[in-house]
């Protein structure tokens, strides 16, 4: 296996596959408990506010993994660091498969957490390949695997538990990892480190990079709000579904991927976007539309039970529409900072993203309990204003 320089490799079309392939994979490891969650609860003989703490846990651990161990990927070979993560997650998978009591769950969603940052190690190596005249268009395409493999987990998940039960689930997601990191050993190739950094120095700079890059800051910053909606949407649809007055089962609330899903279709679009007029408009036509899709859902909350399905599949498409056009570019913005830091930018990028997920399904749990979806919605919809008002303010970049 030969060693890569970043600076002069390109990627073929298979390695863009299998890198774009490998992402949906990964990160759909964090997703499928969420349309899982009744049965588990069921199952386990645990509440609904406690099963809740599954996906929290997961994307706590997948912040603190990007925080502690994605900026390895600049004084490391990445694809060693990928191929460890993709054995380890494989585990972690296995354990929460055989767990007969929810701690013992808890515990395996936080490894899950931990090693799906392998996500975050494939997003900077396929940058790291690309040629600079198209880095938009292939982050596009890549991400395009990332965000369906976000939400067609969610179908795949809520159609397996229905049917054979949430255990062969994770079974399931354990063997496509074992088969993924094979695929990866045989056709990803090594990677020149770029800094020679101990970690603990590399851990400062991650201070130095935030105070560095203000456009780091802003990217950061309306990114991390926007998932706050995105997580409490998508972590609180099942059980919302499961009550009055639609009383639906784990399969019909995996289908909202399918609605979902077609908002990864803006990947590659907005990635050659990116790269033929900048990205910062496109940063501020996904927040307003994610905004927007909220605002209009909760509104749907007067509609009786067929139409509001109907707007929820809608806003499902519009919003995940926005949140894929804004995180492409983005990624666009931070990526063309500094080219040796981009696993530590890539970090600081995805940690105030999943901080905002966890807070999104935390504070989602909460609402729905005592406000209603209403509330999930409101709350949802002010957080992507916010990070519209970011957008709004302030120089490009």
């Amino acid at each position: 296996m030969t060693s890569i320089h970043p600076s002069h490799d390109k990627l073929t079309p298979g390695l863009v596959w299998l890198l774009a392939s490998g992402t949906g994979l990964a990160v759909a490891c964090l997703y499928y408990c969420q349309p899982m969650l009744g049965i588990v609860a069921t199952d386990l003989g645990a509440s609904t506010r406690s099963t809740g703490l599954v996906p929290t846990l997961t994307q706590l651990g997948y912040a603190l993994g990007i925080l502690l161990l994605a900026p390895l990927g600049d004084s490391y070979d990445r694809r060693r660091l990928i191929l460890l993560k993709c054995t380890l997650l494989s585990a972690a998978l296995v354990v929460a498969s055989q767990a007969g009591a929810l701690p013992w769950l808890l515990l395996a969603s936080l490894g899950m957490g931990l090693c799906a940052t392998l996500t975050q190690d494939l997003v900077p190596a396929a940058a790291t390949l690309a040629p600079e005249h198209k880095r938009g268009q292939v982050i596009g395409l890549v991400m395009s695997g990332l965000l369906l493999g976000i939400l067609l987990s969610r179908v795949v998940s809520g159609l397996v538990a229905a049917h054979w039960g949430w255990r062969a689930m994770f079974l399931l997601a354990a063997l496509s990892i074992a088969l993924l990191g094979l695929a990866l050993a045989w056709r990803l190739p090594r990677f020149t480190p770029t800094t020679q950094l101990s970690y603990r120095a590399l851990m400062a700079s991650l201070g130095a990079l935030w105070r560095q890059h203000p456009a780091l800051r802003r990217a950061a910053l309306a990114q991390g709000l926007q998932s706050v909606g995105f997580s409490a949407f998508w972590s609180t649809l099942a059980l919302m579904l499961q009550g009055a007055p639609f009383k639906l089962g784990s399969d019909v609330a995996g289908l909202f991927g399918l609605a979902g899903a077609a908002g990864a279709l803006a990947a590659s679009w907005a990635g050659r976007h990116a790269d033929q007029q900048g990205p910062e408009r496109l940063t501020r036509l996904g927040t307003g539309l994610s905004a927007a899709c909220f605002g209009l859902m909760g509104l749907g909350t007067l509609l009786p039970p067929g139409p509001q399905l109907a707007l929820l599949a809608l806003g499902a498409i519009g919003f995940d529409l926005g949140v894929q056009t804004s995180l492409v570019a983005h990624q666009a913005i931070v990526y063309s900072l500094d080219p040796a830091a981009r696993s530590r930018i890539t970090a600081i990028l995805v940690v105030c993203m999943f901080i905002g997920m966890a807070l999104g399904s935390s504070l989602g749990a909460v609402l729905l309990s005592t406000c209603g979806w209403v509330g999930v919605m409101l709350m949802s919809g002010l957080a992507a204003l916010g990070g519209l008002a970011i957008r709004l303010g302030g120089k490009p970049g």
